[in-house]
């Protein structure tokens, strides 16, 4: 999992498309259908601030860095493959763009680089390029399979289930209905070179925990089972630190089965590493610690959890659309962290880079003046740890009517939305529950609760009227409901401190328990009760117009 801010949509760029004509390639129009450039596109493509990206290299020696050019190499291969996991209409289209001319021409090729693809990540998935929809199945399924198309199928073909439903199948038209085809297979073309380039690495580097996982990635590559590469990548610990792989699944809108190729080639921060190992120390007693009955906690999860502080040194597919991740835990497969747990990645050159050029001017527009000036980078860098920390506590492996099953798949499209909801409020319970215990200074009690409230507008940002931006809505509408935040007459919002833990040890209890009943009826009532944004919410959002929303990051390595 990563942060939502990473891949949820929004409302920055919202503007009705006029038309500019343009050669349109076959590909991304109807027929009869002309394409379009929306008017504001530079407007558009300002939304990102350009960021250059470094990284201190001085402490690799040349093995390490022979590895870094390796592992690069392959990490380029991953935005290929995601393109088109994006949709498989993007490489035609790539290809018109660069004939394309005119006064947009420049701007709408950043934005399409920008966003992989003509939908535009910061406007709810609207095209930006032509008129057609974005299709819910992504790149993985037929663009006109519909949900009532595929669960039909599987009711008739209850054999196909397990390859169908995978993380790693693409869905195709075959012979007349539904077939699974495995990774491996679509997306050999650059797999496999991926996985000579991860081989090529292994053979250099001396560190036994890369040489491990790049051999057993590469050989997951060419087989689809990811099993044996993740538990090794749990175990890894060198001064080059990679993640290169199928992961997240929020670009299946359609279920959330499909899971997107993504890449972070990173330096390791040992000694600010080491500064956090308390926290897995810690991992069981949170568990405990749950405002759920023990019947619900997850007390046999693996609690290995390493914690890695990293400076990124390139990002790749999935993690480098639209809005940038400043943190993941990974792996999501239910049975590696019912072995060893999750691992916490958090990019600290990221992290510094958003709070900077975005949360701080935001906290100015949306906080009540008394509180802006508790904002701090401290209380920012523990509230992504503990969210990070927190997708790996609570249920996971649930039992629903007698049948054992994952919240993932009986939450379907809401799991992701509830999820990341969830790791922001159990992030900020859990720095609360810390600071209590004396784990934590009792000093970043007075920065956590406005920096927690910045960071929501912030993600907020990104899109408050469709599924993922529902669950930032939801925290908001929530406290403001228990009287933990209250808005002044000027629409800024003061967090009452006298009321802000039980509002939010109440929030966690209620998000827990509907993950523990796998309950969807439940979720999709408790969105729709808590993530209709207000007016005041709507008018907040526009005051933050001037703000970058977020970053573009720079690396040498595109060059």
């Amino acid at each position: 999992m990563r942060r939502a801010l990473a891949c949820l949509a929004g409302l920055a760029a919202l503007a009705a498309a006029t038309s500019l004509q343009a050669a349109a390639p076959k590909t991304a129009k109807k027929p009869g259908e002309e394409l379009r450039i929306v008017p504001d596109i530079e407007k558009r493509v300002a939304q990102f601030a350009p960021t250059p990206f470094s990284a201190d290299l001085s402490s690799l020696s040349a093995e390490d860095r022979q590895v870094l050019d390796k592992l690069v190499e392959a990490a380029k291969l991953m935005n290929e493959i995601f393109l088109r996991q994006a949709w498989t209409g993007n490489p035609a289209l790539r290809e018109e763009l660069k004939t394309l001319d005119g006064p947009h021409a420049a701007a709408t090729r950043e934005y399409f680089t920008i966003n992989f693809g003509p939908w535009d990540r910061l406007a709810e998935r609207q095209p930006f390029i032509g008129t057609r929809p974005h299709p819910p199945g992504a790149g993985y399924y037929p663009e006109d399979v519909t949900k009532q198309e595929f669960d039909a199928w599987l009711a008739k073909h209850p054999g196909d289930k397990d390859r169908l439903t995978s993380t790693v199948t693409v869905i195709r038209r075959q012979n007349g209905g539904l077939a699974a085809v495995p990774y491996s297979q679509e997306y050999a073309q650059w797999l496999k070179p991926a996985a000579k380039l991860l081989r090529d690495a292994a053979a250099i580097t001396k560190n036994a925990s890369l040489k491990k996982f790049l051999e057993l990635r590469a050989a997951a590559f060419e087989s689809d089972d990811y099993y044996a590469s993740d538990l090794a990548w749990m175990d890894l610990d060198a001064p080059v630190e990679v993640t290169i792989g199928p992961y997240e699944t929020y670009e299946d809108d359609l279920y959330g089965y499909k899971a997107a190729f993504e890449a972070f080639v990173t330096v390791n921060l040992p000694k600010e590493s080491a500064a956090l190992a308390l926290y897995k120390e810690r991992l069981p007693w949170l568990e405990r610690n749950l405002p759920i009955p023990d019947a619900d906690k997850n007390l046999n999860r693996g609690t290995e959890s390493p914690i890695r502080v990293v400076d990124t040194v390139y990002s790749a597919g999935d993690t480098r659309a639209g809005v940038q991740t400043v943190a993941f835990n990974l792996p999501n497969d239910e049975r590696v962290r019912e072995a060893k747990g999750s691992k916490k990645v958090l990019l600290r050159n990221t992290m510094r880079a958003k709070y900077d050029q975005i949360l701080i001017p935001i906290a100015g527009q949306v906080l009540d003046p008394a509180q802006v000036k508790d904002v701090s980078f401290d209380a920012y860098f523990n509230e992504v740890l503990h969210h990070e920390l927190s997708h790996g506590l609570g249920p996971g492996t649930i039992t629903v009517n007698g049948r054992k099953t994952e919240v993932r798949l009986e939450l379907k499209e809401l799991f992701s939305t509830l999820e990341e909801a969830k790791a922001d409020v159990m992030g900020v319970y859990n720095i609360l529950a810390l600071i209590e215990r004396g784990d934590m200074p009792a000093a970043l009690r007075k920065s956590l609760e406005p920096t927690y409230v910045a960071g929501l507008f912030r993600s907020a940002r990104f899109g408050v009227d469709e599924a993922h931006g529902q669950g930032v809505v939801a925290q908001l509408n929530y406290l403001l409901a228990k009287g933990a935040l209250q808005l002044d007459a000027h629409g800024r919002v003061h967090a009452v401190s006298e009321k802000f833990p039980a509002g939010i040890r109440d929030l966690l209890h209620d998000m827990l328990t509907l993950q523990a009943r796998g309950d969807y009826a439940g979720t999709k009532q408790f969105l729709a009760t808590y993530g209709k944004p207000s007016q005041a919410l709507r008018d907040a959002i526009r005051r933050l117009s001037a703000v970058p929303v977020d970053i573009r990051p720079l690396y040498a390595a595109d060059k």
